[in-house]
Formats: C-alpha cells, sequence, structure tokens
C-alpha cells in the first residue's frame, strides 16, 4: 500500500475532485438517484413523480384566447355607427351586429367592442327602410314584392321560437323579421348562390328577414346572442342615417343607454 501523498499533491488532488463536481453535477446527482431508486423498487420515485404530475381535468374545455379581428374597410354609414356604439356603449354590455343593408353584408362584435367577423347575408326583397303596417299578421302568400323590406334602426334581438318549431334570432317580432340560417326550401331562389356571389346586387330575395350563412350562424352567431340576446343595427337604405339614428350625431359625448330586453316568441321566418 502506498503512503499519504505528499501536501501540495493532495491539495492539488482535491481541488481536481472539486473542479468535476462542479463541471458534472447531473450524472453524479442521477447515479445518486439510481441507487436510492434500486434500494427502494422505485416506489418513491414514482410517487413523488405522481404527486407533482398534473392530472388532465374531465369534461372541461380549455377555451383559445380570442384575437380580435382588424376591421375591414366600411362604408362611410357603417363605419361612423361602429364608432357610434362603441364610443357611446350603446349596446349596453351586449354582443351586437351592424348590418349595411346597401353592401349586404353584418358586422359582429362581443359585448365588450371587439370585431369578430364579417358576413354576407340576405335581405328583403323590397327597398325600404320601414315594414308596411300589420305586415306580421299577414301569410306569406298575402306579402306582395314592396311590402317585403328588411327595416332600418336599432332592435334589442333574443332567440325565439318560429315557424315550425325552428329557433330563430328575432329581430322585429312584430313585423315577422329575424336573423336565420339561409333557407334552401325553394330551390329556384338560389338563396345559397346568391349569398356566396361577390355581387351585393342579387342578395335581395326574402320577405324581410336576414338570412347568413349556416357555418357562420351555428358556429358565430348563436353561440353569441343565445343566453342574453344582443342588439342589432340595421342602416337605412332610403332614408338618411341621421334619421334612424339621430344620437350617432352626438358621438364623442353620448352616455350609455340602458337596453331593455324583449321576449322570444314564435312565428313564421321569411
Amino acid at each position: 500500500m502506498r503512503g499519504p501523498l505528499p501536501g501540495r499533491y493532495r491539495a492539488a488532488a482535491l481541488a481536481g475532485l472539486a473542479l468535476a463536481l462542479v463541471a458534472a453535477p447531473v450524472p453524479l446527482a442521477a447515479a445518486a438517484g439510481a441507487k436510492v431508486a434500486a434500494k427502494t423498487g422505485g416506489k418513491s420515485s414514482a410517487k413523488a413523480a405522481g404527486k407533482t404530475r398534473a392530472k388532465p381535468r374531465r369534461g372541461v374545455a380549455v377555451a383559445a384566447p380570442v384575437v380580435p379581428l382588424a376591421l375591414p374597410l366600411l362604408s362611410p354609414a357603417a363605419d361612423q355607427i361602429v364608432a357610434w356604439v362603441a364610443a357611446a356603449k350603446d349596446n349596453a354590455g351586449l354582443p351586437y351586429a351592424v348590418i349595411d343593408k346597401q353592401a349586404a353584408s353584418l358586422l359582429l362584435f362581443d359585448a365588450k367592442g371587439a370585431y369578430l367577423g364579417q358576413t354576407p347575408v340576405l335581405l328583403g326583397v323590397g327597398i325600404g327602410d320601414d315594414s308596411s303596417p300589420g305586415v306580421g299578421a299577414k301569410d306569406l302568400a298575402e306579402i306582395g314584392p314592396a311590402e317585403r323590406t328588411t327595416p332600418a334602426g336599432r332592435f334589442v334581438t333574443k332567440f325565439g321560437r318560429a315557424f315550425g318549431r325552428q329557433s330563430v334570432l328575432w329581430v322585429d317580432y312584430a313585423n315577422s323579421v329575424a336573423i336565420h340560417a339561409v333557407i334552401t326550401t325553394h330551390k329556384k331562389e338560389r338563396r345559397v348562390e346568391r349569398l356566396v356571389s361577390p355581387s351585393p346586387e342579387d342578395n335581395r330575395i326574402s320577405f324581410g328577414c336576414i338570412n347568413v350563412g349556416s357555418k357562420f350562424y351555428t358556429g358565430q352567431l348563436s353561440p353569441l346572442f343565445r343566453r342574453k340576446g344582443g342588439v342589432v343595427y340595421i342602416l337605412p337604405e332610403s332614408r338618411t342615417l341621421d334619421d334612424v339614428f339621430p344620437r350617432a350625431r352626438l358621438l364623442p359625448y353620448l352616455k350609455p343607454t340602458p337596453v331593455a330586453a324583449t321576449p322570444g316568441a314564435e312565428s313564421e321566418p321569411t
């Protein structure tokens, strides 16, 4: 057996060992863990891993964060109403939509005013911003082409039942005006083709209701308005914007307006 190392060599050896421990702690720690696992049969390490590993919760969906979209290029009228609603908080904490009849489009916003998307719409075949008196009480066959208008204005909306137990978003129940998925019952009307065409010129076909694509209706509009309803702003095409929305002229100075809910009911969609 060799004797003890001289002092200077012993100091150098200890320094080298310390350097090795600092430079390579992971393998040594892993080796130590392996020895402990071997002695205990791996029970303690597995138990510790079980404590630290998060268990997934069943039946809980994690919603992806909603990223507001940038507004598209709007008509002057649509731009003014969108700015007015946001500044005045006229939606009173409800989701809302702005329908530009001349562009045959719908802009969708959540309750906080975040823009969620745009979609084409089908509108009443009649040109005008008012519903004919008593039109809501007539059968569809009794409504003439000039009476098939989509009224302009601010409407507090809510889901309700329509003819055939169909669920629709009622805009003006008294006059049988609602927003619903595009109707494809009468093939000769070519409503789907009209909806996807690039021009708004052929989007006038309904009895006054607003038709939107089925995917947009079930995927975006319905979930947003289903619980509490919302507000729909329909821009005029024959009357002036100031006539239909006089408060929009006071854009920077308006205070929030309380919104009253309207009951859902049953009628026939058009």
